[in-house]
C-alpha cells in the first residue's frame, strides 16, 4: 500500500474500577464525550480479527516485534450501517490505521470464502486483503467484544478511552450473530485505558491522568481473547 499514514502515539494501561472512577471524574470536566456515543456516553464495539496461516499477528505481538500490523472487521452497536475493514499498523510506540467501508453483502461473502469481492483495484487496502487471503490464507480468527467510553480533546487531537466488559466469541466468527454466547475475557474489575494523541498531551489532561502513577501494559485485546482458543502452548501460562 502506498497510502500516506498518519501515525499517532498510543499508550495502554490496565486499571481497576477505583482508578477508573477517579480518572473519569477528572476527565469529565476537561474533555468531551465522543459525538458518536449514546446518552450514557458509551457505545458497543465488536471486531472480528483475522490472522494468517502462521498466526503472524499473534506471534509478532507476543514476540514484541516493533513493526507489525493486524486486520479486523469492526461494527458498532451491533448495527450494519457502518462496517469497516481495518488495518492497524504499529511502529514502536506509534500507531496508524487504514480502513475501508464494506457492505453487509461483502462481509457475508468474505465469511463464505468468496474473496473476489475484495478485488477492487482502486482500493489499495481491499486489494492487499485480497492478496493476503489468497497467498497468506488470512482468515477470521476471533471475535472481540467490549463497551467503550471515549473522551476527546481538540488540542493535540487527544482521545482517551475506557474499554470495559471485554469478552470473546471463542470460536464463533459471525459478528452479526445476535445469539452469540460470548464469555468474559478479563477480570470484570479491570478496564483497559488507552491514551492516543498526535504531538502532545495538554498539561491539564496530563495532570488529570497522572500517567506516571500508572503501569503501562501491552493490553492487546486480540491476544487476550486468543488465549481462549486454546491452540497454543503459551495459553496455559
Amino acid at each position: 500500500m502506498n497510502t500516506k499514514l498518519n501515525f499517532r502515539h498510543e499508550l495502554k494501561f490496565l486499571i481497576n474500577r477505583q482508578q477508573y472512577f477517579l480518572l473519569r471524574q477528572r476527565l469529565v470536566n476537561l474533555m468531551d464525550h465522543d459525538r458518536h456515543t449514546g446518552s450514557n456516553g458509551e457505545y458497543h464495539i465488536r471486531s472480528l480479527y483475522f490472522d494468517d496461516i502462521d498466526n503472524t499477528a499473534l506471534h509478532e505481538k507476543l514476540g514484541g516485534i516493533r513493526q507489525r500490523c493486524k486486520y479486523r472487521i469492526r461494527i458498532y452497536n451491533m448495527q450494519d450501517d457502518v462496517i469497516h475493514f481495518e488495518k492497524k499498523i504499529k511502529l514502536n510506540d506509534y500507531i496508524a490505521k487504514v480502513k475501508e467501508p464494506i457492505t453487509r453483502d461483502m462481509y457475508r461473502s468474505i465469511l463464505n470464502g468468496e474473496f473476489q469481492v475484495l478485488h477492487v483495484p482502486e482500493k489499495p487496502l481491499l486489494m492487499e486483503l485480497y492478496q493476503q487471503m489468497n497467498h497468506r490464507l488470512l482468515r477470521p480468527k476471533v471475535i472481540v467484544d467490549y463497551v467503550r467510553e471515549p473522551f476527546v480533546f481538540a488540542n493535540g487531537n487527544v482521545r482517551i478511552t475506557f474499554d470495559k466488559e471485554l469478552r470473546t466469541g471463542l470460536h464463533a466468527v459471525d459478528i452479526f450473530d445476535h445469539q452469540l454466547q460470548s464469555v468474559s475475557a478479563i477480570d470484570d474489575k479491570l478496564i483497559i485505558l488507552e491514551v492516543k494523541y498526535d504531538e502532545f498531551i495538554p498539561e491539564t489532561i496530563r495532570a488529570a491522568l497522572q500517567l506516571e502513577g500508572l503501569s503501562r501494559q501491552s493490553a492487546s485485546k486480540y491476544v487476550i481473547c486468543c488465549k481462549y482458543l486454546k491452540e497454543n502452548s503459551w495459553e496455559d501460562y
